[in-house]
């Protein structure tokens, strides 16, 4: 029996001989791939300035470092979520508070987001869940009438709009921070960026991503810098960058099977599922479905081949969370929907006739 998981990268011969040229190359560390990765990022998305770290999360750490992010500060993000985007203001020693999500898309919802600023928020992190873009003009409103910063955590949204310009533009935040994990929809092997319109905030990127090394004109010698700031190994390779490259020509694509995908499920299945709003055109990563019983629902299916995941658990329920005063029944649309959802297969190898096989296992038992 084929079975089927949630999420899978696409590999072809292009990606291949993509990273074998590099190999053969002189660089194989953070060189020329990068930088031609980065002015892809920006032509794609109509950013300025893109910097390429080896993870989504050490992105979002930068951005947090970048906007000046320190202890006594608080930042607001979704408890429904990958911990990541909470823990980025943890590592900078900032407080954590949680916004509800809406019913019908999962995503912050921005009337939460204004109830839970107070005088010590300096920034919010709206995420994109599931590839649609949350409602950003409104969030970017919310946040200048408060004088607060916006990181978009668009790791799951490489390839989607709003209001018709690609996240990642950032007209209505200050910066955007993709993943190129495998089962994101272009892949790097592990890897992310963060692209922001900020020259400023760039130039701190780009320390904070290499030990805080700052090399400029003023200084004579090509082999001379000067570390400013504590910084991290947070650079991308040459081979993750010419990987990355060959996929992003492949990104439409990508984006158009997955949403045939999404609205054959839409049509045949019959379940719950998150609405798309009309300001969104979504890459959508993943489909999930909301279901009676998920647990039982988890073992039929994996009974049938299916291998599927729940995304997430609610970030304010891990222990580490409510040792800093979260628990249960602080957020009730996201356990709301934690509690019923599960994420179908969802990737371009997908073909008309998988798509029929795994409706047809899904209505054996749901």
């Amino acid at each position: 029996m084929k079975t089927y998981n949630y999420g899978k990268q696409h590999i072809d011969l292009s990606d291949i001989l993509a990273v074998i040229g590099v190999l053969k190359s002189p660089f194989l560390t953070c060189g020329p791939k990068v930088k031609e990765f980065e002015r892809a990022i920006c032509n794609y998305t109509g950013a300025k300035y893109c910097v390429a770290v080896n993870s989504a999360t050490s992105g979002l750490h930068v951005a947090m470092l970048a906007l000046g992010i320190k202890e006594g500060d608080e930042v607001i993000t979704s408890p429904m979520t990958f911990l990541a985007s909470a823990n980025c203001a943890r590592y900078c020693g900032a407080a954590v508070k949680f916004a509800d999500i809406e019913e019908k898309t999962a995503n912050i919802d921005p009337n939460e987001i204004e109830k839970k600023i107070t005088p010590k928020t300096k920034a919010i992190i709206p995420v994109h869940f599931a590839g649609q873009s949350c409602d950003m003009e409104k969030i970017y409103e919310i946040a200048k009438k408060h004088n607060l910063k916006v990181v978009e955590d668009a790791a799951h949204a490489i390839g989607s709009e709003y209001k018709g310009k690609k996240v990642g533009c950032c007209e209505f935040s200050d910066m955007a921070v993709f993943s190129f994990h495998p089962v994101k929809t272009i892949t790097t092997g592990e890897g992310g960026a963060v692209v922001t319109n900020n020259f400023e905030l760039y130039q701190k990127l780009l320390a904070y991503r290499s030990h805080g090394m700052h090399k400029d004109g003023e200084m004579q010698n090509t082999w001379e810098y000067e570390m400013r700031e504590l910084g991290y190994n947070y650079r991308m390779t040459d081979i993750q960058a010419a990987l990355g490259i060959s996929q992003l020509k492949k990104l439409e694509k990508f984006k158009k099977r997955r949403r045939e995908i999404v609205e054959y499920y839409n049509k045949n299945l019959g379940l719950a599922h998150l609405e798309e709003m009309e300001y969104s055109n979504a890459c959508f990563h993943l489909y999930p479905v909301m279901v009676r019983n998920r647990a039982e629902f988890y073992q039929k299916a994996k009974k049938e081949g299916l291998n599927l995941q729940v995304h997430y658990i609610p970030v304010h329920t891990q222990p580490y969370y409510r040792e800093q005063g979260y628990n249960w029944g602080d957020f009730p649309n996201a356990e709301i929907y934690y509690k019923k959802c599960i994420s179908l297969p969802l990737y371009p190898d997908l073909t008309n006739k998988d798509l029929d096989e795994i409706v047809k296992r899904i209505k054996n038992f749901a």
